[in-house]
């Protein structure tokens, strides 16, 4: 199966969504992920992911979830439970960064759905495997416990991508991926070529897909 491949529009930082767009059409990527609201036809490509950061909008958006800590549990279920429609995304923490708080804030907003970023799941020492039945949309980094992006040949990488993809095959998934990468030192996730590195694991994860 060959999905529908983007990149996450910070691998382009500091450029705004529209440069980012034209850049990723012609690095051949089928669309962008925006972390701003745009107006989609001025991008020339299908907006994977609009986000509406930090509070959850209704509709198909996503929004990390908040940072752990007091109260950020209940702030979590109330956002999400007045967002129908938007996508969560754990990483590691967060209130949700586990299969198990996954289960648990599903419970608390019925009908839930998830963005599954790869490098996220491989830091907290989680499977993405086992939460791509809950996805809308994926974005795919290299990452490992305690790593969220690694490059894709780094030997201590743990996400194997044709695992995902033959996993995702199985689950007749007809959503989006999307490459991330970015470069926020002042979040704790420096890199210095975001750039190369997605397009490293692009050029990867291409050479997994079979033709439709």
């Amino acid at each position: 199966m060959r999905y529908p491949l983007g990149v996450l529009d910070l691998v382009f930082r500091p450029a705004d969504p529209v440069e980012s767009a034209r850049r990723a059409a012609g690095l051949g990527f089928d669309h962008i992920d925006v972390v701003v609201e745009v107006d989609p036809a001025s991008l020339a490509l299908p907006v994977g992911c609009p986000t509406a950061f930090p509070k959850p909008q209704p509709g198909w958006c996503s929004t990390p979830a908040p940072a752990d800590g007091p109260g950020r549990w209940e702030q979590t279920v109330r956002w999400f439970r007045g967002a129908p429609g938007a996508l969560l995304e754990p990483w590691a923490g967060a209130t949700v960064h586990s299969l198990e708080t996954v289960h648990a804030i599903q419970r608390e907003v019925p009908g839930l759905r998830l963005l599954v970023d790869t490098g996220h799941v491989a830091d907290w020492g989680g499977d993405p495997l086992e939460l791509l039945e809950h996805a809308d949309h994926i974005q795919l980094r290299q990452g490992r416990p305690g790593a969220t992006q690694l490059h894709v040949d780094d030997p201590t990488g743990v996400v194997d991508f044709a695992a995902v993809l033959a996993r995702l095959d199985r689950l007749g998934y007809r959503g989006r991926l999307s490459v991330e990468y970015f470069d926020l030192p002042e979040y704790g996730w420096p890199l210095e070529d975001p750039l190369a590195w997605a397009e490293a694991l692009a050029a990867h994860v291409r050479g997994l897909m079979t033709p439709r």
